[in-house]
């Protein structure tokens, strides 16, 4: 069996996402910096409409932020991310698991597991535990198979064909073809006490679940708090405040009035025009670029849509830089591309779409619809990395009718877009749908935005050309011969336009003086466990 050591696998993974950009804003030392000292409560106001789901994988019924404030925080995985520095997008470093290594077919991977650790409720991590978590998703014969998780989980496991227990520290994955991101999808398969599962049972496991990760479950208040406290044994370190409140605010102006009135000491996407008002106010804001693209998706099932002269008159007639400089403040940055800039995937030879009404009109003629036609187009209301998204979708429609498509905008919950979209449908049966997705750092989601079959295909678009290449690049553990592989697929995508690319966040967050030592990764998630907050 070959080694592959725990540094090549974190290196791999950050050719795909890491590229040299500074921080847009403060950032680690930016959150004040000064106070060392521990305990305090820190209470974050959510983008989210409700509690993410407690347990594991069913934090993603809040999309992201769900996995960002409930699952990771809760839980561990087998692997993580490297969420304590700010200038390159996080690799993969060991996380239950302490070292892998590979079959020199690229299809079995071996992994050591950590010794010492506990789950919350005093059970051993050991390899059962991996096992029982596994079967709880992967093993329809087990008692504890959980058809709920399972689904939720789809994405993430989909490319496991077995595994095994090897000893009490040691456990295998086969995969059924060599698979370039397995290491990533493990950082989402977190690991919850069997002991605790088996007691309560996988519906009733919710009301009290019990993982390894730095925050150890208090209590839920349904639509209103979920309270943790610190895990004093963490074996990553203990965190240094001592209670986590996690608030569901998706009303911006709801969070900055929640913030100004000391209710909430962070918040998630401030309302960008609120921005420098915070910062002459005391409050810090941080933002950096990371892997997030807001987008449309065009249902070419639907009328206009289908032509590809007509997607690409979109594109042109949308003035990204209007959207990311005056609507957005800033925040954000236009995207001409499906890959977003702080990729090692993006290229800029395929930013294709500049502003130009005048090619969008022309190719509108050429399609036949010189006098345009009428679309529909589906947008949440809020919810994980979405930003201002009606506002944005506002923006689009006014924009789009210069060109003569005239846009009836439809709005649905964060939960309810969500829904739709994981049974693989277009949201409120729209002809387009507009959101927020990540990319390369979720790599098993990148062919279910295109390729026939995967749970959240709901374009109705694919392409022999860019599936073949998506599928030997997710085959291809070489990380450099991935990219240009990804690349080759991107350059299509642009080409053939299935969705409107629109602007990529730069994750903005506010957070009161007395909150310190916050770093602000290039990720869609963060390490908790080094803030501090001043005790009152």
């Amino acid at each position: 069996m070959s080694t592959t050591f725990t540094r090549l696998r974190t290196a791999a993974v950050a050719a795909l996402t890491a590229v040299a950009l500074a921080a847009c804003g403060t950032s680690g030392a930016g959150s004040g910096g000064g106070s060392e000292s521990t305990g305090g409560t820190l209470v974050i106001g959510m983008t989210a409409a409700e509690i993410p789901g407690v347990d594991t994988v069913l934090a993603f019924t809040q999309g992201f932020e769900g996995e960002r404030f409930v699952n990771f925080q809760l839980y561990d995985g087998l692997t993580r991310y490297d969420l304590r520095q700010d200038e390159e997008m996080p690799g993969i470093v060991p996380g239950l698991a302490t070292s892998w290594e590979t079959s020199p077919d690229g299809r079995t991977w071996t992994f050591h597991l950590r010794e010492g650790v506990r789950f919350h409720d005093g059970t051993p991590f050991d390899a059962d535990a991996v096992i029982f978590a596994f079967d709880r998703l992967m093993n329809q014969e087990s008692p504890f198979y959980y058809p709920k998780a399972a689904g939720a989980a789809r994405l993430w496991k989909g490319a496991i064909s077995s595994y095994a227990k090897v000893d009490d520290r040691t456990i295998t994955i086969t995969t059924a073809e060599p698979n370039g991101h397995l290491l990533t999808d493990l950082t989402l398969l977190t690991i919850p006490s069997p002991t605790a599962v088996r007691a309560a049972g996988n519906e009733a496991f919710s009301e009290h679940p019990v993982g390894t990760g730095p925050f150890v479950f208090s209590s839920l208040e349904p639509g209103k708090q979920l309270v943790l406290t610190a895990n004093k044994e963490y074996w990553g370190g203990a965190p240094k405040i001592e209670r986590l409140v996690l608030r569901p605010i998706p009303d911006a102006s709801a969070r900055i009035a929640a913030l100004r009135s000391g209710e909430v000491n962070w918040i998630e996407y401030p309302n960008p025009d609120d921005i420098e008002g915070l910062r002459q106010a005391g409050y810090t804001v941080l933002q950096n670029d990371y892997d997030h693209l807001w987008y449309c998706t065009f249902n070419q099932a639907s009328t206009g849509w289908s032509d590809v002269r007509v997607r690409q008159a979109a594109n042109y007639a949308i003035d990204r830089r209007a959207i990311a400089e005056e609507l957005l403040k800033g925040t954000a940055a236009p995207a001409l591309q499906h890959a977003p800039k702080a990729t090692a995937v993006y290229d800029p030879a395929n930013d294709l779409y500049g502003y130009d009404l005048d090619k969008a009109r022309a190719l509108m003629r050429e399609a036949g619809f010189a006098d345009g036609f009428r679309t529909t187009l589906t947008v949440p209301t809020g919810g994980s990395g979405n930003l201002v998204p009606v506002p944005i979708a506002t923006a689009i429609a006014t924009q789009l009718r210069a060109i003569g498509i005239e846009v009836e905008l439809r709005t649905v919950e964060w939960s309810a877009y969500l829904a739709d979209l994981n049974a693989g449908k277009p949201a409120a049966g729209a002809d387009m749908q507009c959101a927020s997705t990540v990319t390369y750092q979720a790599e098993a989601l990148v062919r279910g935005h295109w390729t026939k079959g995967t749970p959240v295909y709901t374009g109705n678009w694919s392409d022999d050309q860019v599936d073949a290449l998506s599928l030997k690049a997710t085959q291809t553990i070489d990380p450099v011969a991935r990219v240009e592989l990804y690349k080759q697929a991107e350059r299509i995508v642009s080409e053939q336009a299935p969705y409107l690319f629109v602007v990529s966040d730069r994750n903005p967050r506010v957070v009161a003086p007395s909150v310190h030592g916050v770093i602000a990764p290039k990720s869609w998630f963060i390490d908790l466990t080094t803030v501090s907050v001043d005790r009152r």
